[in-house]
């Protein structure tokens, strides 16, 4: 019979998060498939387990899952970990897990820490409904892309971000989605825990030139229904400020900020306008 592949969540700061559970089956396995095989190996020292650890870091998973898979099959039980929180989310481990699936491997998720719901619980904003986007892409059009999909759902927005690209990244959620309500999570289950609220530009504001320390959850609020303005009420604007000789871009990205649509869409119907006059 093929082996079992667990996936444990382990801790995102404080290691007294572990769960019971989650030591019992680093405990048992035959091995330990690692995000980072040095960073793990200080968990497992700290549980006294000696097990052998096999490196999956996310830039090589589609080439290493392949021994893995073969070792299950073979009868192997293994944990899969990575450095913080529940594998395969926005972490490695969902090639290997759909492999697996589709092999007829077992697959048990063993539940714990987790940076996007511990941020969101904190946040103060709605959770009964909430989209998470992981990281967003770097730049391009694929990020544009992915702000304007979100922008009118009402559910919540969760997200991860580098400190270095927080302010940045705050700076173009208020343009994309409108001045927003929204909470920036910081060394969650740390000592220096810290959860700092506000408005988007306001938050944006907080952190240009001076990037927070530690890993950053960022909770959103979703769009109200309210905010965003009738078509007729953008166009009037956009008509305006053309007529007084401003330039597109710098203000499409002002009315959309005050409208509550994505400066996309904003800028497109701009630049219509633009062409029929």
């Amino acid at each position: 019979m093929a082996g079992t592949l667990f996936l444990v969540a382990t801790p995102i700061g404080n290691l007294a998060d572990l769960t019971t559970r989650a030591s019992q089956t680093l405990a048992a396995v035959s091995f330990v498939i690692c995000e980072d095989t040095r960073h793990t190996g200080h968990l497992l020292a700290s549980l006294g387990v000696r097990k052998e650890r096999v490196s999956l870091p996310a830039f090589a998973e589609k080439q290493r899952a392949a021994a893995i898979l073969e070792r299950l099959e073979r009868g192997e039980d293994a944990a899969l970990v990575t450095d913080a929180g529940m594998p395969a989310v926005s972490d490695p481990g969902e090639f290997l897990v759909a492999e697996a699936v589709a092999r007829g491997i077992r697959v048990v998720p063993v539940p714990g820490p987790s940076a996007l719901l511990a941020a969101l619980a904190a946040s103060g904003l709605s959770t009964g409904r909430f989209h998470f986007l992981g990281f967003l892409p770097r730049s391009g059009p694929e990020r544009r892309q992915m702000l304007e999909e979100v922008a009118a759902l009402r559910a919540s927005l969760v997200l991860y971000e580098s400190p270095r690209r927080l302010a940045e990244t705050l700076g173009e959620l208020a343009s994309a989605l409108g001045d927003r309500r929204a909470v920036v999570g910081r060394e969650l289950t740390k000592i220096h825990e810290e959860f700092v609220r506000g408005k988007l530009s306001e938050l944006a504001a907080r952190y240009a030139g001076e990037p927070p320390r530690g890993e950053v959850t960022l909770v959103v609020e979703g769009w109200s229904g309210e905010e965003r303005w009738p078509e007729a009420e953008v166009r009037a604007a956009l008509t305006a400020g053309l007529g007084r000789g401003e330039r597109l871009k710098p203000l499409s990205r002002e009315v959309a900020r005050a409208s509550g649509w994505p400066s996309a869409e904003v800028y497109r119907l701009g630049s219509r306008l633009a062409d029929d006059s």
